[in-house]
């Protein structure tokens, strides 16, 4: 087996990978949320600005990218130089799916409007 490589760096809580034909990796960056393409040289470029805490990524039939984005129910804290979820912020309000076209310009954007969205924060 061969060793592990670096590809990239700098990324803030990257999540939901979708391997791309042409060898990049689509992903959101829960911290920064981004929908962010790494390239296999390493170098990461924004595709899509989300907001919120975008927290899964998948295509769907219709070829657009679906983000799960939990609305930014995390606030991220520095602990030993590694970025930890913390507390839920007071303003928080759900969750939503979002929509993203393959060229990475906006789709639509539906908010969850089930009694459960399909990411839940919960304030202990």
């Amino acid at each position: 087996m061969s060793e592990p490589r670096v590809v990239a760096t700098g990324l803030l809580f990257p999540e939901g990978p979708i391997a791309e034909a042409d060898g990049s990796v689509l992903l959101v960056e829960i911290a920064r949320g981004t929908l962010s393409r790494v390239a296999p040289d390493g170098e990461v470029t924004v595709v899509a600005e989300c907001g919120g805490g975008p927290n899964g990524a998948a295509y769907g039939p219709d070829g657009k990218i679906y983000i799960c984005n939990n609305g930014g129910c995390f606030e991220f804290n520095d602990v030993m130089d590694l970025m930890v979820p913390g507390e839920v912020p007071s303003a928080w309000s759900g969750g939503s799916i979002q929509r993203v076209g393959r060229d990475g310009h906006p789709g639509t954007r539906d908010h969850c409007r089930h009694a459960v969205a399909p990411t839940r924060c919960f304030k202990s």
